[in-house]
């Protein structure tokens, strides 16, 4: 890894710690680099279990066509109405948050549709890890940064791949 740098004054992700700040709702316009479609058969639902659940906001809508909703910059989500597949989730798709939201998270979802969280768990690379499953059947995963411990566990994993300290 060698060719990489850190660039995290590019990210709206905080540098983790236990008290870490999320970022406000960001309402600009911009070029999303990336985002995700789901289609829903009920978008207000879904708009709902997003907003309330989830966190994000509703950047503007085209009645019948779309729902646009926003987290940070660049946590983007559009709802088109469709009939969502059945079956597993067909979609996974993961967004960032601070520690002190992960349990906020868990209980305003499950509040809105019980038994639509898994976790949180701590993962192997040094994060802590909310599922949900979503009305319209994505997968989405609330992860949120641990703070660097240089004799941990997670640490060392990420030495093993050719990740030292991370800098911000």
């Amino acid at each position: 890894m060698t060719d990489t740098y850190p660039a995290f004054d590019i990210s709206p992700v905080p540098v983790p710690a236990l008290d870490a700040e999320p970022p406000e709702l960001f309402r600009g316009l911009y070029g999303m680099p990336m985002f995700s479609t789901l289609p829903t058969a009920d978008p207000a639902a879904s708009t709902d279990f997003w907003v309330r659940g989830l966190g994000f906001f509703e950047l503007f809508s085209a009645p019948g066509k779309l729902v646009h909703l926003r987290r940070w910059s660049f946590q983007d989500v559009l709802l088109v109405p469709a009939e969502p597949p059945a079956g597993p989730p067909a979609q996974t798709v993961s967004f960032s948050c601070v520690l002190s939201q992960v349990d906020q998270i868990a209980a305003a979802c499950e509040e809105l549709l019980p038994g639509s969280t898994t976790g949180p768990r701590r993962t192997p690379w040094n994060s802590v890890d909310l599922e949900v499953v979503t009305p319209e059947n994505a997968r989405v995963i609330m992860t949120a940064a641990r703070p660097w411990d240089p004799d941990s566990v997670e640490a060392q994993n990420l030495r093993d791949i050719g990740i030292d300290r991370p800098t911000a």
